[in-house]
């Protein structure tokens, strides 16, 4: 006998990815954007798992919010956004458990200038989010004459002290996920993929990719073992020299560790009137048209303002020369998407400074919206309370009207529209 959802299924009826087929639209939103949220969630804990680290509670929760989306369970629309929020605190947990996972293992990152492109010498590429896979293939490929590389979200691997101990690894090659297909094939070596953000790949390099986790691509290779990367090293050595490529070097590694020790300067200067305004710019990055929205937002950012920048949707904007304010670069880029949690953490401890709410700081956000690690950190500040919030370069298919309005009335949040218009409302703290 089927169930109702399995019966519109049957008929050819679209179901939303909850499967709350015949629901409230407004409660079938809130359960996709849930299951989008959860999504990001289960990524963060992922990676802290494979470094020792777990959270009962975030588990449990996990447990409770998927039994809510199940097929007439829930109806009432309040606590499916109470529950919406409480995947925002539960995410920040998460992302707290993974900040430490990552500096107990390999280091509290440090500013550190990366050079791109490559040098003579055979050459893996590493993309993904993966930290505890790059320096399992940085252990085992070294005295091997094999130069590591990083691409994607992994550039800001870079400046954690025990990774970039390494001589071999030579620096970061490429940009965000979603030039992929050009520049794996143009790379020449091996590419070993770790989580998500991995496209189908041309024929051109499949040949040459390799995955290994969660990740899977069909007719692709994967490293089940992660203790024994042998394969991709001897394809490596097969290969022999890639061309050399040079290009401009890029910034990384301004964990909130490091902005806090920056603190007294900050705020001395923000009281001098040298820093007007802080701007978090970054999220997730992607193909559609609008997204020169970010680059054009930067470079229009007044001389007397810091930008914040994080995840793939940093590579819209981390390339330009802003220059620095009392040796403060103008671009800080605090590293992973699961790096919101630093931002965050900045922005509680000037509050504290400042003895003001989040929101009365001079700090615009501004999130490149794409994939459910954005989902989930929206949520997160939505949690903490944070208004004033724009996504972009369009609003969330899974929303309804109403949702929309709902997030709009209570925090305010916005979609990018205009750049002058945009960057105007800012500066004036709209």
């Amino acid at each position: 006998m089927f169930c109702n959802q399995c019966e519109q299924v049957a008929k050819g009826t679209a179901c939303t990815i909850s499967g709350a087929c015949g629901k409230n639209e407004d409660i079938a939103s809130l359960q996709d954007s849930l299951i989008y949220s959860l999504k990001g969630i289960a990524a963060y804990a992922y990676h802290a798992r494979e470094l020792g680290s777990r959270d009962e509670e975030v588990d449990a929760f996990m447990h409770e919010a998927l039994f809510k989306t199940l097929t007439n369970v829930d109806f009432d629309l309040g606590s499916h956004v109470g529950l919406v929020l409480k995947s925002g605190e539960m995410n920040l947990r998460a992302m707290e458990i993974l900040d430490k996972a990552n500096t107990d293992n390999f280091g509290v990152p440090e500013p550190t200038e990366v050079r791109t492109g490559t040098i003579k010498g055979p050459g893996i590429l590493v993309t993904g989010h993966d930290l505890g896979d790059l320096y399992e293939l940085l252990k085992q490929t070294e005295g091997t004459g094999i130069n590591i590389y990083t691409h994607g979200e992994m550039l800001p691997t870079l400046a954690y002290p025990k990774i970039k101990a390494f001589d071999h690894l030579i620096g970061n090659y490429g940009g965000a996920w979603q030039k992929q297909k050009t520049e794996f094939d143009e790379f020449g070596g091996p590419v070993l993929a770790t989580t998500n953000c991995v496209l189908i790949p041309k024929e051109s390099y499949k040949d040459r990719l390799y995955t290994t986790g969660i990740t899977r691509v069909e007719g692709v290779k994967h490293l089940s073992d992660r203790k024994d990367f042998s394969e991709i090293i001897e394809h490596a050595k097969r290969i022999g020299d890639l061309p050399e490529r040079e290009s401009t070097p890029l910034m990384t590694g301004f964990h909130h560790n490091v902005i806090l020790d920056l603190a007294p300067t900050i705020v001395e200067a923000i009281k001098a009137g040298k820093i007007k305004r802080f701007f978090l710019i970054g999220g997730c990055d992607g193909a559609k048209p609008g997204r020169n929205y970010y680059t054009e937002l930067a470079e229009k950012i007044p001389d007397d303002c810091i930008i914040l920048t994080l995840g793939c949707g940093k590579y819209r904007l981390n390339h330009l020369d802003l220059g620095d304010i009392d040796g403060i670069p103008r671009i800080l880029d605090m590293g992973q998407c699961n790096n919101a949690y630093s931002a965050i953490q900045v922005a509680v401890a000037l509050a504290e400074v400042f003895e003001c709410d989040v929101n009365d700081l001079p700090l615009s956000i501004v999130l490149s919206w794409f994939e459910q690690k954005a989902v989930a950190i929206l949520f997160t500040l939505l949690h903490l309370g944070v208004k004033n919030i724009r996504i972009g370069p369009t609003a969330p298919a899974f929303v309804t009207p109403n949702v929309m309005k709902v997030l709009q009335d209570n925090y305010n949040l916005m979609i990018t529209g205009d750049v002058d218009e945009d960057l105007k409302n800012m500066l004036e703290g709209n």
